[in-house]
């Protein structure tokens, strides 16, 4: 399969649509299909699920929502074996078997190791997880295999020099915003695979939704130019447009972000030399205002023992860092989290959380300035007498 020639948007299931915010697994069938078929419907084919998602039932739903009612050749399915889970071979085996029974199907159309890094390196030469993946190409189980990867460049280029051999493509985090980040680094990590001749598919192109997302003045640079573009379709053709990426995966849940991508990719046109001094205009202004570099993906609650809603209280305290005047809806938005969850100053300091964070964040110090924020001085405003 020539990937360089699939059509370049995927669709992200890795934040569907809830009935209740606090059930990741009450999932809203109703709103996933209608959305599913719009994005069929529209031409494009390849749905990106993994094993953990929404609390280890994403599998599940996507067969429900899609595959359950599709025949087999109109869709491609992608997920990913969970690198952190498995505890040897035949645990490898097991899960398999799991995911292809999750499904419904017989095989996968693409296959990955999943949040490939330093931690999870070591374990996968140890039990021979890149011959089990292509084992099970060879049985016709896997049609392409890949490796999504959230570590550095130097590893990336140890890891291809080693294993390229058995991987078709890899999955990185590709944002205008993570270009040159330093725990990311997405254009270093993006040299190494084309340099390895690895066709690239790219996640997180929105950053967990902060590039659609824009301070109301980044907006309007954008507006200026291009008064009917959106700012999430800046992030995505920006991913798009770079060297060796032959799919954009986007996690929709609302009609508009469908119809929004669907119209961008249908006949897609790279950024030009004025739209990429913006982006990096934008790009300058938004990480002036952003102190912590969290995409919510959510690995890092996972085990939490003070079950703190670390990305939600991440989230806050970036918008409450970008605000100026009255801050205590955010506080109320906090306080009403602590609830049913940890607050920020309950952290015990075990770490774990930092060992699954992606982004490989200082979690643990970033708690720490959320506590700060949120939990000295007056929570709201008082009445002055």
């Amino acid at each position: 399969m020539d990937l360089m020639q699939e059509k370049k948007l995927g669709f992200g299931c890795m934040r569907m649509p809830l009935l209740d915010s606090e059930d990741n697994a009450s999932f809203n069938f109703k709103k996933i299909e209608k959305l599913f078929d719009a994005y069929l419907k529209k031409g494009f084919t390849y749905f990106d699920v993994a094993y953990t998602y929404h609390g280890y039932h994403a599998e599940e739903a996507v067969r429900k929502a899609l595959i359950e009612r599709y025949p087999r050749d109109q869709f491609q399915l992608a997920t990913k074996l969970p690198l952190r889970d498995f505890k040897d071979e035949q645990d490898l085996e097991t899960i398999f078997q799991e995911q292809l029974d999750n499904c419904g199907v017989k095989y996968f159309d693409f296959y990955l190791l999943h949040n490939m890094g330093q931690n999870v390196y070591s374990k996968c030469c140890k039990y021979q997880v890149f011959d089990f993946v292509q084992r099970k190409k060879e049985e016709g189980r896997i049609h392409e295999i890949g490796m999504s990867f959230h570590d550095t460049p130097e590893l990336l280029d140890e890891i291809l020099s080693g294993y390229g051999e058995y991987l078709d493509f890899v999955q990185l985090q590709i944002n205008y915003l993570d270009w040159e980040q330093p725990n990311v680094q997405s254009r270093k990590c993006l040299e190494i695979a084309n340099k390895h001749n690895k066709p690239v598919t790219v996640m997180e192109p929105c950053k967990g939704g902060l590039l659609a997302n824009v301070p109301e003045d980044v907006e309007k640079l954008m507006k200026d130019y291009q008064p009917d573009a959106t700012a999430a379709s800046w992030a995505m053709r920006f991913a798009a447009s770079q060297k060796g990426v032959f799919r954009v995966l986007s996690g929709m849940n609302a009609m508009a972000q469908v119809e929004d991508n669907t119209r961008i990719f249908a006949e897609f046109e790279p950024l030009d030399e004025k739209e990429y001094e913006i982006i990096w205009k934008v790009a300058d202004m938004i990480n002036s205002r952003t102190e912590i570099s969290c995409t919510g993906c959510g690995y890092c609650t996972h085990g939490c023992p003070k079950n703190i809603a670390i990305p939600q209280y991440f989230s806050l305290y970036n918008n409450i860092m970008q605000m100026q005047g009255n801050a205590s809806s955010h506080k109320a938005y906090y306080f009403n989290l602590g609830v049913n969850y940890g607050k920020g100053s309950e952290c015990v300091g075990c770490g774990q959380c930092e060992k699954a964070c992606p982004q490989h964040l200082p979690i643990k110090s970033y708690l720490k300035k959320v506590a700060e924020k949120f939990e000295t001085g007056d929570a709201f405003p008082v009445r002055i007498s």
